[in-house]
């Protein structure tokens, strides 16, 4: 379905289901004695959502070893390069206050080892929200930092709500925005970045995703949407994301005083010992895209 500006979803429809697949592919990275990630939480997660192409996924079936972007160990890389960039972020800053737009199924307040005193904000849809904490809860999952959550959808004004929820202006802070910016029209993007600006103070820190647009072909969207379908997903992106001309996010940034830094996708897999992807849509990873992180000095 579309989007629209008032668009509703849980963590099986729309957006949300965008949330599961992420967790599942975390649960994936997460399995068998040589396993590339320590997510214990991605996999019943995933499983009490309910959605049966991505348990599927997580039992080894749908995906298939024939498309070079879409089979099951690329899948399984880009969640590990994906997750380990901004694991890192988080507890390399230092920060002991951190942001988590969009948290959907993100369990990074109950996995990481974060520093003492850390208190870890995640900004999402109630229904997602709750959801999360009564699955968590009944799993016997326990916060590793103060959680605080934020049950509110980024249209709204959610600086107001996440200061009601403790939030500190005064205090550095460690943002992320992980798989986000492309599901935001392109003018609530530079409204995100300019909430994010006026509430950060000098020494914050920012990672997020960046997309090299010029890269890309101009069917992009579709091309993913047919790769995806043959390779077993219900879900079509190009109804999700939200095409068209926006602003680069480093250039944003830097205009709002931040200093920039992008790790082009192809540096960070080989970091992880991983070879980018090479076929007609490689360019989706491929070009100038990969992660981007700001600091605010």
């Amino acid at each position: 379905m579309t989007r629209t500006d008032s668009d509703t979803w849980d963590l099986a429809s729309s957006v949300g289901a965008t949330a599961t697949a992420v967790a599942a592919g975390r649960a994936m990275a997460s399995q068998g004695p040589d396993a590339l990630l320590e997510d214990p939480w991605a996999d019943p997660l995933v499983r009490a959502v309910g959605v049966e192409q991505f348990i599927a996924m997580i039992d080894g079936g749908v995906l298939t070893e024939d498309d070079p972007l879409m089979s099951r160990q690329t899948m399984i890389e880009q969640m590990v390069v994906r997750t380990r960039f901004f694991d890192d972020f988080l507890i390399d800053s230092g920060l002991t206050q951190a942001v988590i737009l969009a948290s959907g199924l993100d369990t990074r307040a109950y996995r990481l080892t974060w520093p003492a005193g850390t208190t870890v904000f995640e900004v999402d849809q109630p229904e997602v929200i709750d959801f999360k904490t009564r699955t968590l809860a009944a799993l016997g999952a326990t916060p590793s930092a103060d959680r605080r959550t934020v049950g509110i959808d980024l249209r709204d004004d959610w600086p107001t709500a996440l200061r009601q929820a403790g939030f500190d202006p005064s205090r550095p802070t460690a943002w992320i925005a992980e798989g986000l910016l492309i599901y935001l029209p392109p003018d609530a993007q530079d409204t995100l970045f300019d909430h994010i600006t006026a509430l950060s103070a000098p020494g914050s820190r920012l990672a997020t995703e960046h997309m090299d647009m010029d890269a890309l072909p101009a069917d992009w969207a579709q091309k993913i949407d047919q790769r995806s379908q043959q390779a077993g997903s219900d879900i079509r992106l190009s109804e999700l994301f939200y095409q068209g001309q926006r602003n680069s996010a480093g250039a944003y940034l830097q205009g709002l005083g931040w200093q920039t830094r992008t790790l082009r996708a192809a540096d960070a897999f080989a970091a992880n010992g991983f070879e980018l992807p090479t076929d007609d849509l490689s360019a989706f990873l491929g070009g100038d895209s990969g992660y981007l992180t700001a600091a605010l000095e």
